[in-house]
């Protein structure tokens, strides 16, 4: 008898802490995901002459944006970052982007770096993602337009092109670094004890997959420790005209940082 109560007792704390810790990361997720680094209002986030910093209003936040603006630029590289930093840690290596005759526009998310608000939904993300596009691409008609985005910012990226593509304005390319088939899958392998539904930011870049039209680059560290690369072999597979470079050394957080990878980027962007 005194067993079987001592059981029940056990069997309670458990799930009590389990339900606790489950209700916790429902709640508190977006400590787990985004790892912003704010940056103060008067530190530049690039002193390149041809750099210019503004701001976009958006409902209950003012978003920090970068753009490196040449005299006659062929298009546009919109790109979208990881969950971590700010724009001044993002916004760099730009020579490349010279040579290529390409302007350069990144966005900081809610929080991260000079940007106000905080994030809280997925649905919000985007909405911001796509306020800053508008904002921008009526300075682009007639250019070439490629939409990047790195580690969590391949689920955003992958959801713009999508909507452009239903819209009749898919890009000329859509580059996905380090992306996964959703973040419910890889929250999925990380974490197997949560619920699936606990997950508030599924990012569903799978099925953002089939609504993209246009070519689609994926590059992928075969040594990812983070997101492994079968994520972007299961996106390939599911997109109309995709191609994956693999990087046999790389690791998740520098994978941008190998030649082969620059001479990639750097020979797709000629190529349009």
């Amino acid at each position: 008898m005194v067993y079987a109560i001592f059981s029940v007792s056990v069997l309670l704390c458990i799930c009590a802490i389990y339900g606790g810790a489950v209700g916790w990361l429902y709640f508190r997720q977006e400590r787990l995901l985004f790892e912003p680094d704010p940056l103060a209002i008067d530190d530049p986030i690039c002193t390149d002459g041809d750099t210019r910093e503004f701001f976009i209003n958006v409902r209950g936040a003012r978003l920090s944006v970068a753009r490196m603006a040449l005299p006659d630029p062929r298009g546009l590289f919109f790109f979208l970052h990881g969950n971590s930093g700010n724009l001044k840690r993002w916004f760099v290596e730009l020579e490349a982007f010279r040579q290529a005759n390409f302007d350069v526009v990144m966005l900081d998310y809610r929080g991260f770096g000079k940007s106000t608000g905080q994030i809280e939904s997925e649905q919000q993300l985007h909405a911001d993602v796509m306020a800053v596009w508008r904002h921008i691409q009526p300075m682009y008609e007639g250019k070439r337009v490629v939409i990047c985005g790195q580690s969590l910012g391949t689920g955003l990226a992958a959801g713009l092109t999508a909507q452009l593509s239903s819209d009749g304005n898919a890009p000329d390319l859509t580059l996905l670094v380090s992306p996964y088939s959703s973040m419910r899958a890889l929250a999925a392998e990380l974490y197997p004890w949560v619920p699936a539904r606990v997950l508030r930011y599924p990012l569903h870049t799978l099925e953002f997959a089939a609504k993209m039209l246009g070519p689609v680059m994926l590059i992928h560290g075969e040594k990812d420790e983070l997101i492994g690369i079968h994520h972007s072999e299961v996106l390939c597979r599911s997109m109309r005209s995709a191609q994956l470079l693999r990087v046999t050394e790389a690791g998740h957080g520098n994978v941008h940082q190998f030649p082969m990878v620059r001479k990639a980027l750097m020979a797709a962007l000629c190529r349009l």
